[in-house]
C-alpha cells in the first residue's frame, strides 16, 4: 500500500506536470510543492522515470476504471465522446507523449495502456453502433473510434496552443450528430 508521503509526492508531480509541463518536474520542485525534503523523492522513487511511470499508471488506472463504469452505466456514443473529450486528460496525455519521445520506458507503458483502453472502447463503440443499426461495412467501429479519439486529441492539442478556430462549430456538429443516436425518451 502506498504511504501518505508517497501519495503526496505523486500528487505534487502530477500537479507540476499539468501546470508547467514535464520539464518542470524535478525532485526539488516536487519536494517543495509537497512540503517535503528533496531526498524523499529518491527514497520513494529510485529514478525520475520510476516516478513518471507511477504518476502515469495511477492516472491511467483511474481513467480506465472511470471509463469502464461510464460504459457499463451508458455505453452510448455520447458517453464515449465525453470520455475522450476530457480536457484535463488531454493535457496529461500531451505531456506524457512529449516525455515518451525521450524515454523508452514511458513510451512502452503508454502503448500498453493505450491498447487496453482502445480494446475497452472498441467493444463499447461496436455495441453502440450496433444498437443504432449501423453495420460494420457502413462504418467500421475501429474507424469510428479512431475518428473520435483523433478529433478530441487534435482539438485538445490545439486548445493547449491557443488555437480554437472551428472548435465550437465542430462541437456543435458532434452534439447534433450524437443527439440523433440517443434513444427516444422513455426507451430503455
Amino acid at each position: 500500500m502506498d504511504s501518505k508521503t508517497r501519495a503526496q509526492l505523486l500528487d505534487a508531480a502530477e500537479s507540476l506536470l499539468l501546470e508547467e509541463g514535464y520539464a518542470a518536474v524535478t525532485s526539488r520542485r516536487i519536494a517543495a510543492k509537497a512540503g517535503l525534503k528533496p531526498q524523499l523523492v529518491h527514497y520513494y522513487f529510485r529514478t525520475m522515470d520510476d516516478l513518471f511511470l507511477e504518476v502515469f499508471r495511477r492516472r491511467a488506472d483511474e481513467n480506465l476504471a472511470r471509463a469502464e463504469r461510464a460504459i457499463a452505466a451508458d455505453g452510448s456514443l455520447r458517453t464515449l465522446w465525453q470520455l475522450n473529450a476530457d480536457p484535463r486528460g488531454a493535457r496529461f496525455n500531451i505531456e506524457f507523449v512529449a516525455l515518451a519521445n525521450h524515454r523508452k520506458a514511458i513510451r512502452t507503458e503508454i502503448a500498453r495502456y493505450a491498447e487496453r483502453y482502445r480494446a475497452a472502447q472498441l467493444e463499447a463503440v461496436t455495441a453502440a453502433l450496433g444498437a443504432i443499426g449501423v453495420r460494420d461495412d457502413e462504418l467500421p467501429p475501429i474507424v469510428a473510434l479512431l475518428l473520435m479519439t483523433g478529433l478530441t486529441q487534435v482539438m485538445a492539442l490545439e486548445e493547449a496552443l491557443g488555437v480554437t478556430a472551428g472548435h465550437e462549430t465542430t462541437r456543435s456538429f458532434i452534439g447534433r450528430t450524437l443527439a440523433r443516436t440517443d434513444p427516444p425518451a422513455g426507451d430503455d
